[in-house]
């Protein structure tokens, strides 16, 4: 029963809070755009955007550094050009080729990119989970290598059963002998998709960026796996490829074989990159909806109904939410056990070749 009351509170104060909301959005703002919205999260910027009180937008600028073509390097915060200001003659664009980023006006007159390398939302997510990661990692292996047999803290253990789980159950029946050779990428990679996937769900600074939704970086982690996949291949795997054990009317005079092999070479990474950006992207993009529906009926249908509507959309978006809990850690899974497998199915012996 209690559980149930404080459920309800919740509910109502949703409800009170989001009737408020959709009533300065529709006095002070007019339509609401659930487009900009959607996507102003989903996307990259240059700030943190918290809240806006009184029409005034409370963020965390970040960091810019760009190098003009023209007129060399600026390093200089994004507060001074995210409100439609331009510094210095930089400024960023609204519509166009380059929405969203920063531009600048050459002597031309033409409206260009500087060499952007700038702190942006995805950036510092990056920077920030590869700092919790080393912060983790780094002195509880210290600890393991200086005090092996000694008891460890709860995480230490906790974390400790995850290794042995993804290494024993998903790396070395993949990869056997060869597991410790790829285990540390491996498990590498896991735990960046898992820590980025719960840091996407936490919608608040230091956190919220939607890291491995960006295609950017699923492309990166894909790349990786292709490139120690088929670097680390052994000969007769690269046999395998290039001249399989088929016809010879396949493979010659038109290498019909070894082009459809090198194919799927190529489209196991894009797998990869596609699987988990769109899981990720798509979660994201649900909850978006579900929570801007009830900005959409407040605009057109009234605070009324958009009280019902909030009922409907707050417990949907509450179950995607726990269903994206599930995801992250799956997608990592997933991603990990496919790169492990890859891997292992670049690692063929002359006798593994034999027996086929």
């Amino acid at each position: 029963m209690k559980r149930f009351l404080n459920i309800l509170l919740i509910l109502c104060l949703s409800l009170v809070s989001v009737s408020v909301f959709a009533e300065e959005e529709k006095e002070e703002e007019g339509a609401f755009n659930a487009k900009d919205v959607i996507f102003s999260h989903i996307g990259d910027a240059y700030e943190y955007h918290i809240t806006e009180i009184n029409g005034h937008p409370i963020a965390v600028p970040l960091l810019v550094i760009v190098r003009s073509a023209e007129r060399g390097w600026f390093v200089f915060g994004a507060n001074k050009v995210t409100h439609g200001d331009t510094y210095n003659g930089f400024y960023i664009a609204k519509g166009g080729n380059y929405d969203g980023k920063i531009v600048e006006v050459n002597s031309k007159g033409e409206v260009v990119r500087p060499f952007d390398m700038s702190i942006t939302r995805n950036v510092f997510a990056l920077l920030l989970s590869c700092t919790i990661l080393i912060l983790i990692f780094v002195p509880m292996s210290r600890k393991y290598q200086k005090e092996p047999l000694s008891a460890h803290s709860k995480g230490h253990n906790m974390l400790e059963a995850v290794i042995l789980y993804i290494e024993k159950d998903v790396i070395k029946p993949a990869l056997g002998e060869n597991s410790a050779r790829f285990a540390p990428y491996l498990l590498t990679v896991f735990f960046f998709i898992l820590l980025n996937n719960l840091m996407g769900l936490i919608p608040i600074f230091p956190f919220g960026a939607n890291l491995t939704g960006n295609i950017s970086i699923t492309m990166v982690l894909a790349v990786i796996t292709y490139l120690i996949t088929n670097i680390c291949g052994t000969k007769e795997y690269w046999k395998e490829v290039l001249w399989p054990d088929v016809p010879m009317f396949l493979k010659a005079p038109i290498p019909l074989m070894p082009v459809i092999e090198i194919i799927s070479t190529i489209t196991k990474p894009i797998a990869l990159m596609i699987r988990l950006f769109a899981n990720i992207f798509a979660g994201h993009m649900i909850i978006l909806v579900l929570t801007c529906l009830i900005f959409i009926f407040a605009a057109s249908m009234g605070i009324a109904v958009a009280a019902g509507v909030s009922v409907i959309s707050i417990a949907f978006s509450l179950f995607m939410y726990c269903l994206e809990l599930l995801v992250a850690f799956i997608q990592a899974y997933v991603f990990t056990m496919l790169s492990a497998i890859f891997i292992g199915l670049a690692q063929v012996k002359e006798e593994m070749r034999n027996e086929k």
